[in-house]
């Protein structure tokens, strides 16, 4: 049995997808990725906000509000675009081809933010 997460894999389906272990890997640090990345913009927004509420004053809700809604918004693209390279890395484990993806593909949203 190969652990994967918290599930056990059986024997013959790790030795089927020897690119198993790295795509878990990847996918762990993409999530890891997002949380951080959700965290750290939460802090962020926050202490910006605070900083220019001496200029536009508004109740400490919408302080906490706008901030976890950017920084979901940034954490669900950065997340996104992690959890697409980690669909390639499986892909190009699996196939052995690397997939193509179009300038508009998944970069797009990224850019937007």
């Amino acid at each position: 049995m190969v652990n994967l997460g918290l599930t056990k894999v059986d024997d013959a389906i790790a030795a089927k997808h020897p690119g198993l272990q790295s795509y878990a890997a990847c996918q762990s640090k993409a999530f890891m990725m997002g949380t951080g990345s959700f965290l750290l913009g939460v802090v962020g927004f926050f202490a910006l906000q605070r900083a220019l509420q001496k200029k536009f004053p508004y109740p400490l809700q919408w302080n906490l509000l706008v901030s976890i809604v950017a920084a979901s918004l940034g954490s669900y693209a950065i997340t996104r675009q992690e959890t697409q390279k980690c669909s390639d890395l499986w892909l190009m484990l699996e196939t052995g081809v690397v997939p193509q993806r179009s300038p508009g593909g998944v970069g797009a949203f990224y850019w937007v933010l």
